[in-house]
């Protein structure tokens, strides 16, 4: 068994990088965090407050009001999102949060207060974290670096899939639009915009199924993990 390490998985919105990451937590006997939902969990507290996230006076009193951490769920035995002490993991899959997140996700103070948090759970090592700047700000060091993409197209009908369920009248054109303006939020962003950290490995899961991607970053991990 080797030393535990860091992996991260970055990418662009809706490549399946939290399906990835939580797949090999689990292979690995890693713990999965799913950074996107702590974004959206503190996206979700300023909409249900009707505060403003571009008023530094209220960002500084709404981040010293939210408490943010991870359950395994017992029955799924997967790690879900907590805010305040409530169980937000299905809330804040909403669209309505989905259409806000990367504007609050871009404001300097949140991002420091979530990357703050971020590097703390990962302390100990054995974790698996994906997002947007994992391998570029939070994490500059982790020993595997996975940098996620996959054609639009493919992205827009994926994520139509994961919202059908829970919004039977979501449209393909209300996914695509909501797609294309995070991925130009999240791009093009002051602090910490989403790149590719140069020693991250590209994997294009376009034509891949949840198995085989699997297995193709498994072999990342296993290439760089030293005997302990």
């Amino acid at each position: 068994m080797g030393k535990k390490i860091i992996v991260t998985v970055d990418g662009l919105s809706s490549c399946g990088k939290s399906t990835l990451a939580r797949a090999l937590a689990k292979e690995l006997g890693y713990i999965y965090i799913d950074s996107g939902a702590m974004y959206r969990a503190i996206t979700l507290y300023f909409l249900r407050n009707n505060l403003n996230w571009n008023d530094p006076r209220q960002v500084e009193e709404a981040l010293g009001n939210i408490e943010l951490h991870f359950e395994t769920n017992p029955v799924t035995q997967r790690s879900e999102m907590h805010l305040n002490g409530e169980n937000v993991e299905y809330i804040i899959r909403d669209i309505v949060v989905a259409e806000k997140v990367s504007e609050v996700a871009a404001v300097k103070e949140i991002r420091s207060f979530a990357v703050a948090a971020q590097q703390k759970m990962g302390e100990k090592k054995g974790i698996v974290m994906d997002g947007r700047d994992i391998g570029t700000t939070v994490f500059p060091k982790a020993e595997v670096k996975i940098f996620m993409t996959a054609d639009e197209a493919v992205r827009v009908e994926r994520r139509f899939a994961e919202m059908y369920d829970k919004n039977p009248n979501i449209t393909l054109e209300e996914v695509k639009t909501n797609i294309e303006l995070r991925d130009y939020i999240d791009s093009n962003r002051e602090v910490s915009p989403l790149r590719k950290a140069n020693d991250a490995i590209v994997l294009d899961n376009t034509h891949l199924s949840e198995k085989e991607q699997l297995q193709a970053a498994l072999k990342i991990v296993q290439g760089r993990m030293q005997p302990a």
